[in-house]
């Protein structure tokens, strides 16, 4: 985001979208959590379809299903619909979803005890699986010490509202992305601090790795940092059980491999990411983020002839 200052007219279309972001969610920190939940599936199940966003919806899955038939494509991206719209909808109200206690199971603690027993420095890595709010909720409230990455929202202050709703639910270390976020983040892991990061989204100057059998860029960050601070890949996916309720897994670590060629080793171990990240997205498929655009641009050009 520029530092320059923004005219009368920007400024004012900022407020009026933080307002209106006041406005939708209010209701939101009355009502029961499943209620909000629901709301969040019925709406975009019913608006995603008529935006631009189904067309990737559609490219995406038969990109990595070319062997579903078309009914069971159109049964998956309605699906998606309606966890997205759930994700969305329940984003001011995690902190009452974690407070809840009974709304997340947590599967392999014992993991998250020992890294916040030993002081540990891990990079957590995931994808945009189910809720994927409630991962950093879950990791800053098991006493590990981590910087959670994130993209500043362009207007500033709906990207306040973002942090401060973080903040309700524990998170309170934020490494924004970009050139400044880089530092943090290295600074962290030089002080024995750990940093999570999602790794599934296009990065066009990455590494490219196969994703569900095709090439996809991605970002190498995570394995670069694992290899220079000699640590693991800490993997964790969250999976919706019933309406705003989740199971939260820590998987066995990921070593960065090691043979002493760093460009293969980077390569290598970006790929046993996407290996991660592909068989959590075939275990719940309608529970991934479908709208990204994941692969190259001509890959979904040859989809459109």
């Amino acid at each position: 985001m520029s530092d320059a200052r923004p005219s009368f007219g920007q400024d004012l279309a900022w407020r009026l979208e933080a307002l209106a972001y006041d406005l939708v969610t209010a209701p939101a920190r009355i009502l029961p959590i499943d209620w909000v939940s629901d709301f969040g599936s019925w709406l975009l199940r019913r608006l995603g379809p008529m935006t631009s966003a189904h067309r990737v919806v559609l490219q995406n899955l038969r990109i990595a299903f070319p062997d579903l038939p078309a009914e069971e494509i159109d049964a998956l991206a309605d699906a998606q619909w309606s966890q997205t719209g759930r994700t969305f909808a329940e984003f001011p109200i995690i902190d009452r979803i974690v407070r809840a206690r009974d709304r997340i199971r947590l599967e392999g603690g014992e993991r998250l005890a020992e890294i916040a027993r030993t002081g540990e420095a891990v990079v957590f890595v995931s994808g945009h699986l189910s809720n994927w709010e409630i991962m950093p909720a879950v990791i800053a409230n098991s006493g590990v010490t981590c910087h959670m990455t994130y993209r500043p929202a362009n207007n500033p202050y709906f990207d306040a509202r973002i942090r401060r709703n973080r903040f309700k639910y524990g998170v309170r270390l934020f490494a924004p992305k970009g050139g400044d976020g880089a530092r943090e983040v290295l600074e962290a892991l030089g002080r024995g601090e750990s940093v999570a990061l999602m790794n599934d989204q296009k990065f066009n100057s990455g590494v490219a790795a196969p994703v569900f059998g095709r090439m996809a860029h991605t970002a190498p960050g995570p394995s670069r940092l694992a290899l220079r601070f000699d640590t693991v890949l800490q993997p964790m996916s969250v999976q919706r059980l019933d309406k705003a309720r989740f199971r939260v897994v820590v998987h066995p670590p990921i070593k960065p491999v090691k043979t002493g060629d760093r460009t293969a080793d980077i390569q290598a171990t970006v790929e046993r990411i996407n290996r991660f990240v592909e068989e959590r997205v075939r275990e719940r498929p309608a529970e991934w983020f479908w709208t990204h655009k994941r692969w190259p641009t001509e890959i979904y050009a040859r989809k459109r002839r």
